[in-house]
Parts: C-alpha cells; structure tokens; sequence
C-alpha cells in the first residue's frame, strides 16, 4: 500500500486548522513542532509559515502569537506579493472553525509518526546492508523517540528546587473569592490551576455566588471571563452594577444617571477586565470553549479567572458510552484547561432531588455522575429551606477542600439573592459536617421513636 508524502490527502481545510492548533495550543505544538516539515504541507505559503513558526520556537521556545507571526512576515519576507498572501493566510489560519480539533491532532501526530518511523526503517536498511552491528543501539533509541511523537511529557522536579518560593507564605497566589469565612478557610482562595465547584438545587443562588467572585476577582485587579450558557447577558449586567453601586435591582433603571456614573468611574478606575461570554446551551464541547479561549489569549486579551456558569450545559468531547463517565470527563477538561492556561477556575452543578429539601447539602447529593465531585479542588454547597429562603438566609457548607479545611457547615449565613449579599460571618453556628451529620440522626432517632410509642399508646387504648 502506497504511503502519503504530505497532508494533501486530508485537504486544504484541514492544513489550516492544523497549523492553527499548532500556534493555539502549546501542549500540541511542543509535541509535534520538532518532527513536522515544511514539505508535509502541500500549500507554498504554508511552508512558509510553518518555516516561521519553527524558526520563531527553536529561538524563543514557544510558538508565536498570530500578531507576531505577521509582524515576522512583513519584517523577513522580501517581495511585496508574498508579504501579502502570507498575511492574508495567517488570518485564514487565525479564523479557522475551531470543531474537530481531536481529529486534526489525533491524524497529524499519526502522520508524523508514520514519517519518523520511515525515516528509521531507511537507516535500520543501510545498517543491515552495511553490516554495521554496532549501531544497533542507536537504531533502537531512534525507534523509541519515533513512537514517543505526540506522547504527554511526563517532566520531573527536583524535590529540592525553588526553595525560596516554595517555602514562601504566599506560595499559592490565591485569588479570594469574597466571601471571607469562606476565604479565610480555604487559605485565601483558589490559586491558579485550581478549580471550585458551587453545588445546589435548582433556584438556590449558584449563579449569585458565581457572579459575586467574579465581581470580586476584578475588583482585586484580576481579568475575569465570565461564560454564562442560559442567562441574558444584561441580566449579568445588572447584577454586577447591583455589586458596584449598592442598588436594589428594581431601582437601577429609576436611577439610571446614578448607576451609570458608578460604572463609567469604576470602568476609569480599573485598568484589567471582567469580560461576559454567552454561550448556547448543550452544544459546545470543553475543547471547543479551551480553544475559544486560546483565541482570544492569542489576540492579547489578559484572563486570570474563568467563570463556568454552569458546568453541565457543556456535553462532552466523546460519547464514553456511559453518561458518567461523560460528565466525569467534562469536569476532568475543565481542570486541564486551567491547568494549561494557568487559570483559576470556578463553576457550578446541580444537585439531585435529595438535595432540595436537604438541610446541608452533601457531595453525595451532586446531581448526575459523583465523578464531577473527584475532580474539583474545592467543593461549596448551598441549602435553603423554605424559611431560610423567606429571611433570606441559606447554609453553606464546604465538604471538599484540597486547599483548606473542609467538612465546616455555616448555617443562616446572610444570603440575599438580589443584593448579591452572601456573609458567612454573621451565622449563627459554625458546625462540622459530621457533627451537623450525627444531630440530625439523633433527632430522627428520636422522632422514630416518638412516632412508636404514639402508636402503642393508641393500641392499648
């Protein structure tokens, strides 16, 4: 069967998103950059770009962003006519649709590794017909790097580097996320590379906590994204100017000038960004938001904080044949995501039935898959009986922290949906979770028991 010398038998198309995965994403492109070659492309100005793109990583270590790709063009490229056609194919590139992006990958790396396997068999021929037997070595060494191309890099550390930073105080760098009971027990926050998950029953506030660390992430100087699948954007909108200016929901448009001047001095003020990013629901992949992201890095927008509001609207990038899995590996992408683009991130996931008229929520209570609950550095959960919710009060508890102490329920925290008001500390207890565990099965013990001997009562009766 005859082999394929180039990527012209996977067309043009799919050139294009290649060469936009290898600038986008720096895991792929230091897996394949140093086993590509100009002439697997098919294209003249693609050679060219891909030449500028490896030229750029041999000499800095890392791939080049699309605005300084063009500005290598136009400083290295001689004729007019060539500047232009290469500009105008980098924004091709730039603009490439970002589905199938594991198939791209998956078939780029195969090739390349089919090419340095070739390449091996060639030299394995010439030592066999030259009878250089001791060579074998590094004919075998050759093998080996050729069937690791596109292998995950397995970097080790010395256990005693970096001392200095390791051993400093602040060696997280957590962002906080304002609620300072909360904060205060979780160390400072969540640092990046670190995820949190808000689990809760429907129409308990998931999006009010989600909103109110965003609010509170920029506040600090940090740029936040806020992605958002079933809300109007300026529904997030006026949440936020309810943060900033102190004002009722239902008075912001009464007093329109007021807030308007609060926002335009806080939009003065601060020099990083909150960004909103709607998004339709059950359609997009984790892939597909990393790689929308990745873009908009590449443009030069600075992100510190993603907010995922809510973790399952996103399906996942294969069908594992098992739902949990599925949602497990939803979860899994979203910590990888931030782990590569050194984020903080925070979401939110429903909680099943039981947890709608649960006291104190549990992770045992997370709706869907409990492989989402194994994932998250930090899991908060938010109750609220129907009292609570009429006194504008919920129990917040943490049971999972990778970071802090957990297991810490604090019941009748302040929680006001509208004002985006949330203080831990003005509860009226702050109880462990096996403790609040153990009391409510004393009281049904006892509620038992008191219903049994009502019943014997009546039968002597």
């Amino acid at each position: 069967m005859a082999t394929n010398k180039n990527f012209e038998y996977l067309g043009n198309n799919f050139q294009i998103q290649l060469l936009n995965q290898i600038i986008l994403d720096k895991e792929f492109s230091h897996s394949i950059i140093d086993v590509i070659e100009n002439n697997y492309f098919e294209n003249k100005y693609f050679k060219i770009i891909i030449q500028m793109v490896k030229e750029y990583y041999t000499k800095y270590e890392h791939t080049p962003s699309f605005d300084t790709l063009e500005q290598v063009a136009k400083s290295e490229l001689q004729q007019e006519t060539a500047v232009k056609v290469v500009l105008d194919t980098i924004k091709k590139i730039k603009d490439a649709p970002i589905d199938g992006v594991d198939f791209v990958q998956e078939k780029a790396l195969k090739f390349c590794k089919q090419q340095e396997l070739q390449k091996v068999m060639k030299k394995a021929q010439k030592i066999i017909d030259g009878g250089e037997f001791g060579n074998y070595d590094t004919l075998e060494e050759l093998v080996r790097e050729a069937l690791l191309v596109g292998s995950k890099d397995t970097t080790t550390m010395d256990v005693f580097s970096n001392l200095d930073q390791v051993l400093d105080e602040d060696y997280r760098h957590p962002i906080p996320m304002g609620i300072p009971g909360i904060d205060r027990l979780l160390k400072g926050g969540l640092a990046k590379g670190e995820i949190g998950v808000i689990l809760a029953p429907t129409g308990v506030g998931k999006s009010t906590i989600l909103t109110k660390i965003s609010n509170h992430a920029f506040n600090l100087g940090f740029n936040v994204l806020q992605v958002f699948f079933e809300d109007n954007p300026k529904v997030i909108q006026r949440k936020h100017f309810t943060l900033w200016t102190k004002i009722h929901p239902d008075e912001l448009s009464e007093k329109k000038e007021e807030v308007m001047n609060k926002v335009k001095e806080i939009k003065e003020k601060m020099p990083n960004t909150l960004d909103l990013k709607k998004l339709p629901s059950d359609t997009k992949t984790m892939t597909q938001i990393k790689n929308e992201i990745r873009k908009m890095i590449a443009d030069g927008i600075k992100i510190d904080m993603i907010v995922l509001d809510y973790i399952d609207c996103i399906v996942p990038d294969k069908n594992l044949g098992d739902e949990w899995k599925s949602e497990g590996s939803v979860m899994r992408g979203f910590e990888a995501m931030c782990h590569e683009l050194n984020l903080v991130g925070w979401t939110a996931t429903q909680g099943n039935r039981a947890s709608i008229s649960s006291q104190v929520v549990t992770t045992d209570q997370m709706g869907g898959s409990i492989k989402k609950a194994q994932v998250g550095h930090v899991i908060i959960t938010v109750a609220k009986t129907l009292q609570q919710k009429e006194m504008k009060l919920a129990t917040i508890a943490i049971t999972k922290s990778r970071v802090g102490d957990d297991g810490v329920v604090f019941e009748n925290c302040k929680f006001d949906n509208a004002m985006i008001d949330i203080d831990t500390e003005s509860t009226t207890t702050f109880l462990g979770l096996e403790e609040q565990k153990e009391e409510r099965q004393r009281q049904r013990v006892k509620e038992l028991l008191e219903k049994r001997k009502e019943r014997e009562n009546q039968k002597t009766e």
